[in-house]
């Protein structure tokens, strides 16, 4: 009897601990402090937070080609909570097929479990050929064990275990790499988009991440939402001429013994870039090998690298002065072999005197002293306006990342001096980058509107695709100047019988020969060697500028830069079936 009393307290005692318990969790569940409890645990350990993002778009030419997109690759890991894995049948059969030392994956593969780590990785990027090989022996062990490792605890792959993923590729390996850039792809998590097109446009090419809880539960999982990838861009770019423009590129950098090269293709009618070659490039599949940007301070030479264009520049100031009425192409003028301003002595890059001229001669022979005297005609005021007209000292706003510019000194900075005028008006003591020149000279070749140079053509979001307009950012000059100008640079061609000649076409150029300044003063044994040329000449369909550094063949623009135009547009008539000047006049006939 008293141990069944005894029993009967013990029982009282716990139903009432179990009812205040009950009924604790009662309040709590119901208290504003257990709906706080409830809610943590809903959101902290009832769902997984995950961030999607979205496949990266991709990069045509004009016509669809693919010059950059996406490939999926695997990472390839290994489960440290499977107890059947086998470092030494990992290591004997991925070694080889990882392209890793024998040691390397054994130490991986026999990592032991440790609290917080169940997975490590072997290798990422793995292609999906070696995926299959490696499934196709996993499959293979799981049925007959490899028999040289009895008495182990097996001998299969089991614990190996791989995720697919996406990878930045370029199927044109290093083509147009200056133009794209690059995103850095090794970095899964915090990789980011450099250079070129890549950066220019990585909001668009990168899409919206969604934020999204996923339920731990299995029970409760649903269907994983998909994001729309990034917008694709359609590029200006023509993949047959960027390749054939690099190729001459390249030829010609190596035969020069010049230490860089840049050739720009426009379309002066829209200012679309057809083509624009740099040498060095990087392959942008292995962006990590590449000390380029160290070495050269830059990526695109086309548009972040400024520097002092010489003679090319004599077709601006040319252009001003005809345009302002001070002269014409028969304009006489006695060259002397120099000139005083204000307070120096200006010569001919001969140092010689070259007599009784036209406008056309002070051209074709490139005379500094004739076009000083142009340019002092002009007067500073007007020179300046034209060369601010045509965007001299400006950014040219191109659409890629890295565009660099070098400040025009005007009449009443501390920086400029009435030497300048002169120097300036042959193309020294200024600098410009490559694309500024061919935005300038662009305004010659299309009826003196200036259009602004652009890279994109199209945008594809979600199936629809959106053009990019053309646009025009000026007109310096008159299409009447524009026209006689065009005449008076291509008779100088014509009658110098320039290396920079096409056969059956006509074109409008210039050489330039720019000495290169240092802290002592000009470099006479180096330059930059340069050509700027558009044609046809009766309806420029293109404009082709040439840009040697320090090539040591020779100094001389008109021996090493002219020969490369005349190569470029022999290809570009080809490729942009532009019929011969007797065909097209033929045709023009027939249908008056």
């Amino acid at each position: 009897m008293k141990n069944l009393g005894r029993l009967n307290i013990l029982g009282i005692v716990l139903t009432t601990m179990t009812g205040l318990i009950f009924m604790r969790m009662i309040y709590v569940q119901f208290s504003n402090g257990g709906q706080e409890l409830l809610k943590e645990a809903e959101a902290n350990y009832r769902y997984e937070h995950e961030e999607i993002v979205p496949a990266r778009g991709s990069i045509y030419d004009r016509w669809g080609n693919l010059l950059a997109g996406n490939r999926t690759v695997y990472e390839l890991g290994i489960n440290l909570a499977n107890t059947e894995r086998n470092p030494r049948t990992i290591a004997k059969h991925l070694s080889s097929l990882l392209g890793m030392d024998y040691n390397d994956v054994y130490n991986l593969a026999s990592t032991p479990l440790k609290a917080g780590q169940q997975y490590i990785v072997l290798k990422d990027f793995v292609d999906g050929d070696t995926i299959n090989q490696i499934q196709e022996i996993k499959g293979k062990l799981s049925k007959n064990p490899d028999p040289a490792l009895e008495g182990e605890a097996s001998g299969t792959l089991e614990g190996i275990e791989w995720q697919p993923h996406l990878k930045r590729e370029y199927p044109e390996n290093s083509l147009a790499s200056n133009v794209l850039g690059f995103y850095a792809f090794l970095d899964r998590k915090e990789g980011d988009a450099h250079y070129g097109v890549e950066e220019e446009y990585n909001k668009l090419l990168a899409g919206n991440s969604m934020q999204v809880d996923i339920p731990i539960e299995p029970r409760e999982a649903a269907e994983i939402p998909t994001v729309p990838p990034g917008d694709s861009l359609v590029l200006t770019i023509d993949r047959r001429i960027q390749q054939s423009v690099e190729e001459i590129l390249d030829r010609a950098v190596e035969k020069n013994q010049a230490i860089s090269g840049t050739i720009i293709v426009m379309d002066p009618e829209t200012g679309e870039i057809l083509a624009m070659a740099t040498n060095p490039r990087i392959n942008p599949n292995e962006y990590w090998q590449s000390n380029m940007v160290v070495e050269t301070k830059s990526y695109n030479r086309a548009i972040d690298i400024t520097y002092e264009p010489g003679s090319v520049f004599k077709v601006l100031t040319m252009a001003a002065a005809m345009d302002a009425g001070v002269v014409n192409a028969d304009t006489p003028f006695n060259d002397t072999g120099s000139v005083e301003l204000g307070g120096y002595t200006i010569y001919n890059w001969d140092r010689s005197a070259w007599g009784q001229q036209t406008m056309l001669g002070c051209m074709q022979h490139s005379l500094n002293v004739c076009l000083t005297w142009v340019a002092m005609q002009l007067g500073s005021g007007h020179f300046y306006d034209y060369m601010r007209a045509f965007g001299i000292g400006q950014y040219t706003n191109i659409d890629l990342a890295g565009e660099k510019v070098f400040p025009l000194s005007f009449p009443g900075d501390s920086n400029w001096a009435d030497i300048n005028l002169g120097t300036n008006s042959f193309g020294q003591g200024l600098a410009v980058t490559p694309l500024q020149m061919v935005q300038a000279v662009g305004a010659i070749a299309n009826d003196g509107k200036m259009m602004s140079p652009h890279i994109l053509k199209s945008i594809i979001k979600n199936g629809e695709k959106t053009d990019f307009p053309a646009r025009q950012v000026g007109q310096p000059i008159t299409a009447k100047t524009a026209h006689e100008l065009t005449d008076m640079l291509t008779i100088s061609l014509e009658e110098e019988a320039s290396s920079a000649l096409v056969d059956n076409y006509r074109v409008a150029g210039k050489t330039g020969t720019a000495e290169i300044p240092s802290p002592e003063g000009y470099i006479s044994n180096v330059t930059n060697a340069s050509f700027v040329g558009w044609g046809p000449a009766d309806d420029p369909k293109f404009i082709v500028y040439v840009w040697l550094e320090k090539p040591k063949s020779s100094i001389w623009g008109s021996v090493v830069a002219s020969p490369v135009f005349s190569s470029v547009v022999q290809k570009l008539v080809v490729l942009m079936d532009i019929p011969p000047d007797s065909t097209r006049q033929q045709l023009l006939m027939t249908r008056n």
